[in-house]
C-alpha cells in the first residue's frame, strides 16, 4: 500500500474512533427491527433499507462528532478519554466540524430520497440527536435524552417504510429509550468522581453508584415490559417471544456483572451484552417474519 493509501486508511480509522463506529451496533438493529415489523403490512425494497442505513449512519455520525467537539475540553482533562482523537491532537476541530457537516449532508440527502415526511421531520431529528451533547452540563436526565435520541432510529425507519406513525413502533421506541438510558447510566459509573469534580450532571454523580444501579434496573425492567407490549401490536410468532426471553436474560446478566463496589466489568456490561441484545432481537424478529 502506498503512503497515500496508508494515510487515507489511518484517517478513516481516526474518524471511526471519533464517532465510536462499533457502537452503531446498539441502535441500528432496532431500526432494522422496525423495518421487519412494518413489513407485515407494507412492502420493503433493498433500496429503501439501504437508504435507512445511510440516514441512520449520517445522523449518528453527526451527533457523535458534535458530541466530541462539545466535550473536547472535558475529554482532555479526563484520564479515561484524553486519548480520543480530538484531545490527543490526532484530528483538528476544523476536521471534526467538516466531518459533522458532511454527515448532516448525507443524512439530509438520504431523508430526501426516502420521502416527503422523512425530509420534513429530519431537522427535528437532528435537533434531538445534537441536543444530547449539551444536556450533561445542566441536567442529570442526560441519559434519558440519549435514549430519546437513539429511539428516533426505529421511528424514522418505520416512517420511511410506511409513510406515517404507528402505535406499535412508538412503544418499541419507548423500549429503546429505556434500554439505552439504563445502560448509559451503567457506563457513566466510570466517571462518577470525575463528573462531580467537573460539575457535570449524571445519575451516578447525583445518586452514587448504588442509587444509579437501581435507576438502571428500573429502566431495564421498563424495557422488558415495553418490548412485550410491542409484540401485541403485530402478528408475531414464536421467535419474537424467544427474542424477548433472550433480551430479558441478557439484561439480568448485565446487572449481575456490575456492583456498586465493583465496576471493573462495566465495559463487558456496556458493549458486549448490549451489542448482543440488539443484534439478537433483530435477527430473531427477522427469522420470525420469514418463517
Amino acid at each position: 500500500m502506498t503512503d497515500t493509501g496508508q494515510s487515507a486508511v489511518g484517517r478513516l480509522g481516526l474518524y471511526s474512533r471519533l464517532v465510536m463506529l462499533p457502537h452503531t451496533v446498539f441502535a441500528l438493529p432496532f431500526a432494522l427491527t422496525a423495518v421487519v415489523l412494518a413489513s407485515y403490512q407494507h412492502s420493503v425494497t433493498p433500496a429503501k433499507i439501504l437508504l435507512i442505513v445511510v440516514a441512520f449512519t449520517g445522523a449518528r455520525s453527526a451527533a457523535m462528532g458534535f458530541n466530541r467537539l462539545i466535550d473536547h475540553g472535558v475529554d482532555s482533562r479526563n484520564p479515561r478519554t484524553r486519548r480520543r482523537p480530538l484531545p490527543a491532537g490526532k484530528l483538528s476541530r476544523g476536521q471534526a466540524w467538516l466531518f459533522v457537516a458532511g454527515s448532516v449532508a448525507v443524512f439530509e440527502l438520504a431523508a430526501w430520497l426516502l420521502g416527503r415526511l422523512p425530509l420534513l421531520l429530519s431537522p427535528l431529528a437532528l435537533v434531538v440527536v445534537l441536543l444530547y451533547s449539551l444536556t450533561k452540563f445542566f441536567t442529570s436526565l442526560s441519559h434519558l435524552v440519549l435514549g430519546l435520541a437513539l429511539s428516533i432510529a426505529p421511528v424514522g425507519a418505520w416512517i420511511a417504510v410506511t409513510g406515517g406513525f404507528g402505535a406499535g413502533v412508538i412503544v418499541l421506541a419507548g423500549a429503546v429509550l429505556c434500554w439505552v438510558a439504563g445502560f448509559d447510566v451503567i457506563y457513566s459509573l466510570q466517571d462518577e468522581r470525575f463528573d462531580r469534580g467537573e460539575g457535570l450532571h449524571s445519575i451516578p454523580a447525583r445518586l452514587g453508584a448504588h442509587g444509579a444501579l437501581w435507576v438502571s434496573r428500573g429502566l431495564h425492567l421498563a424495557t422488558v415490559a415495553l418490548l412485550a407490549w410491542t409484540g401485541t401490536f403485530f402478528p408475531v410468532g414464536f421467535f419474537f417471544w424467544i427474542a424477548w426471553v433472550a433480551v430479558t436474560a441478557m439484561l439480568v446478566y448485565e446487572h449481575r456483572l456490575v456492583k456498586p463496589d465493583d465496576i471493573s466489568r462495566v465495559n463487558a456490561a456496556f458493549f458486549t451484552v448490549n451489542g448482543i441484545v440488539s443484534v439478537v432481537f433483530f435477527l430473531l424478529n427477522l427469522v420470525d417474519r420469514l418463517v
